[in-house]
């Protein structure tokens, strides 16, 4: 698949082509290769040398990488005996420790997934504050489905998969109403 290069991840998000991958200017020169290393990725955002999602270098939001969503080695869930699913952790107050992460000097960035462990995406942050059970989710499916199915599970008060997507300070409003509604039912 095609691999171009953005200015930005929002630019990449309102590309014509949705199988389309794409990298950042920053991305393209740290990886010389990313196009042939993409080659068989749809979708991906910074993505290089995707296989299983586990040598991947930072990848994010990676969709239709090779065997991404192979769950046939995922740990069972409770049902029938032999049925194999996987593990969604559960993060209490998960939107007060989503607000508190963000909180800090350049922590939130929602032009990629993960920066490095102080600085995250929304999304990326519900991954990170659910340890090593949130990666191993995420490595076995998606970013985006991983931190859809942990907010999920962890509290009532929903979050759509678009904001995900949003410009940070967008994003930092969602935030905190979320953190105040929360806050209402924990009392």
């Amino acid at each position: 698949m095609q691999t171009k290069i953005y200015n930005s991840y929002s630019e990449f998000l309102s590309r014509e082509d949705k199988t389309e991958n794409g990298v950042s200017k920053e991305f393209a020169k740290e990886n010389p290769n990313f196009s042939d290393d993409n080659l068989s990725n749809k979708n991906c955002w910074n993505c290089s040398r995707c296989s299983g999602c586990s040598r991947c270098s930072r990848c994010s939001d990676c969709s239709g990488c090779s065997d991404c969503s192979d769950l046939e080695n995922a740990e069972p869930v409770s049902g029938k005996e032999g049925e194999s699913g996987i593990q969604i952790p559960v993060v209490e107050n998960i939107h007060a420790k989503v607000l508190a992460a963000v909180s800090g000097d350049k922590a939130l960035n929602m032009e990629a997934w993960h920066t490095c462990n102080t600085t995250h995406c929304r999304g990326g942050w519900v991954i990170a504050l659910a340890g090593p059970a949130g990666k191993k989710l995420e490595a076995k499916t998606s970013s985006e489905f991983a931190a859809m199915a942990i907010y999920s599970k962890s509290s009532p008060i929903k979050v759509s998969p678009v904001r995900f997507y949003e410009s940070n300070e967008v994003a930092m409003a969602d935030i905190n109403r979320c953190a105040d509604e929360e806050a209402k039912i924990v009392k």
